[in-house]
């Protein structure tokens, strides 16, 4: 029986996971939205993974889990290894770019730039609450502008005159869009301005002070709109490079990082475990923690939440 790893990666807006052998290559892969609850997205994702793999061939003996969910989505799924996302997306791209320096990733509703050298990170940024070069914000000006997000980009290619769109903050940015669809602005030029805009909130925000060395990787959602991709080249002057799996590429590095820790033994067949969280508050100390308890099968697996040890007495 052959070693295989898996890799969940839990966002906000999406939930990824990989399945991978003891080389690093991609047995199975899945992505799909959270939509607000990953233990349901994590059940899914685990589902389609196993009708991809051979389980007469391959046994997975290492769980990682990333991302917003991940200490969650960690106890329900047994893993041995739960890493934050600066980790799992860096150990990701350089087992696929060993010389990258410089990590881009736009997500749904966070952004990070990652600085590396020789396969260490050296430095690092996440963007902070305001979401304006996020991809919920060009998925919702997509719709105010009633193009289809996948067409996004290749519209903004055809323009010749990017219109100037203030997008420091999401709600000027929307006031400028309407602002210049209002006096006339070619719609090809709003949308490339808009491309525009994100990058250069993107350099000023999350990438401000930071050196920008290639070669430059780009990944997360965004990373599938050619016209963000060529925006960040212009701007930048340095090529970009967007993987096939870029979008994977937190869920590849946590489940190599799951090779470095005691096998477990992992069951794909979770679809029929009872799992819910529930939210419990203390009040042995003036703290009143409200400590989140973590249920599989009506049976308390974990919790956290508390400051103290009395809290500990709570789901014990």
């Amino acid at each position: 029986m052959k070693k295989a790893y898996l890799g969940i990666d839990i966002g906000s807006i999406s939930t990824k996971g990989v399945v991978i052998d003891e080389n690093n290559k991609i047995l199975a892969s899945c992505y799909l939205y959270t939509e607000g609850n990953p233990i349901v997205a994590t059940k899914k994702v685990i589902k389609n993974l196993k009708k991809q793999i051979n389980l007469n061939e391959y046994k997975v003996v290492g769980v990682g889990t990333t991302g917003s969910a991940r200490k969650l989505i960690g106890v329900l799924l047994g893993a041995n290894t739960i890493k934050n996302e600066i980790t799992a997306h860096a150990v990701g791209t350089t087992s696929i770019y060993p010389e990258v320096r410089t990590i881009f990733e736009i997500g749904g509703q966070d952004s990070k730039i990652i600085l590396i050298n020789n396969k260490i990170v050296t430095d690092y940024a996440m963007n902070t609450l305001c979401a304006a070069g996020t991809g919920s914000f060009l998925s919702s000006q997509s719709k105010r502008l009633a193009i289809p997000i996948e067409d996004f980009g290749n519209i903004a290619l055809t323009s010749k005159n990017p219109t100037k769109i203030a997008a420091r903050c999401t709600v000027f940015a929307e006031s400028d869009l309407v602002h210049k669809s209002q006096i006339g602005h070619k719609k090809e030029d709003i949308v490339a301005g808009l491309c525009l805009a994100i990058v250069n909130n993107y350099l000023n925000n999350v990438g401000k002070g930071k050196k920008i060395v290639p070669p430059i990787v780009f990944q997360g959602g965004v990373s599938k709109n050619i016209g963000v991709v060529k925006a960040f080249e212009k701007v930048t002057g340095y090529p970009i490079i967007v993987d096939n799996n870029s979008h994977l590429m937190g869920a590849l590095g946590v489940a190599i990082l799951s090779k470095d820790s005691s096998e477990v033994d992992f069951s794909f067949n979770i679809e029929d475990v009872v799992f819910e969280t529930k939210g419990v508050e203390c009040h042995g100390c003036a703290n009143n923690c409200e400590i989140i308890e973590v249920i599989k099968n009506k049976k308390v697996i974990d919790a956290w939440g508390n400051r103290c040890p009395k809290g500990e007495l709570i789901h014990k």
